[in-house]
């Protein structure tokens, strides 16, 4: 393996745990207020709401790369508001690939704490209103507590949907070496080369990572069902 090979793979896996990193800090972030709305909202916004949130669900992540491709380009509607801001455009960029990651792993972190929000039900919130706890105290005293199962999914899933990605990050990164090159776009690049040693290293690598997410999450689902009475 030569010294060339270290730092190009290295660096790659430092990219892709950069990159999951943040996306699952802002994912959580977005995510609560959004999935609170959802579990609680009677609004006729609701079906419609929850369809956008679960597209990339459903969306060849190439088609989802495409439309940030143009949205985020020279003509696009995104990319005239960050020439605008002087920030330049963001495809090919860092920047992007993280915008990308974030909208491409959003239902990974908004249904778990959605789903955790409604197991809670109204009872809790309307015993804390008993006790003179307004919305906002409710939230973080009852709420919050009550749901640190669904946010520690979906702190897993988005942090292992973001290691996995692929068709998105080539799309809107472009697999530049040292610069939005990860894990996934790098074992891509590997086999067209045909190093299919490094191929399978990093391979491995990411079977065992799955691996040990999914076992994760069994520990957590079974840990949780014996502490719901």
């Amino acid at each position: 393996m030569s010294p060339e090979f270290d730092l190009a793979t290295w660096r790659a896996i430092q990219l892709t745990l950069e990159l999951a990193s943040l996306t699952t800090l802002i994912l959580l972030v977005l995510a609560t207020p959004l999935a609170w709305w959802l579990a609680r909202t009677h609004s006729a916004w609701r079906a419609p709401v929850a369809a956008i949130v679960a597209l990339p669900l459903v969306l060849p992540p190439t088609v989802l790369g495409f439309y940030l491709l143009v949205a985020l380009g020279p003509n696009g509607p995104l990319g005239h508001f960050t020439l605008f801001m002087g920030w330049g455009t963001l495809p090919f960029t860092f920047g992007g690939l993280l915008l990308g990651s974030v909208i491409y792993s959003l239902p990974f972190a908004v249904q778990p704490i959605q789903h955790a929000f409604e197991a809670i039900g109204r009872r809790p919130l309307e015993v804390a209103a008993t006790l003179r706890a307004g919305p906002v105290d409710a939230f973080f005293s009852v709420a919050l507590p009550l749901a640190r199962p669904g946010f520690l999914t979906a702190a897993i899933l988005s942090f292992a949907h973001t290691i996995g990605e692929f068709g998105v990050v080539l799309m809107i990164g472009g697999n530049i070496p040292q610069q939005t090159r990860v894990v996934s776009t790098q074992i891509y690049g590997h086999v067209e080369a045909l190093e299919y040693a490094q191929a399978h290293w990093l391979s491995a690598g990411m079977v065992a990572f799955s691996f040990v997410v999914l076992l994760s999450l069994s520990l957590l689902s079974r840990r949780s069902s014996r502490v719901l009475p």
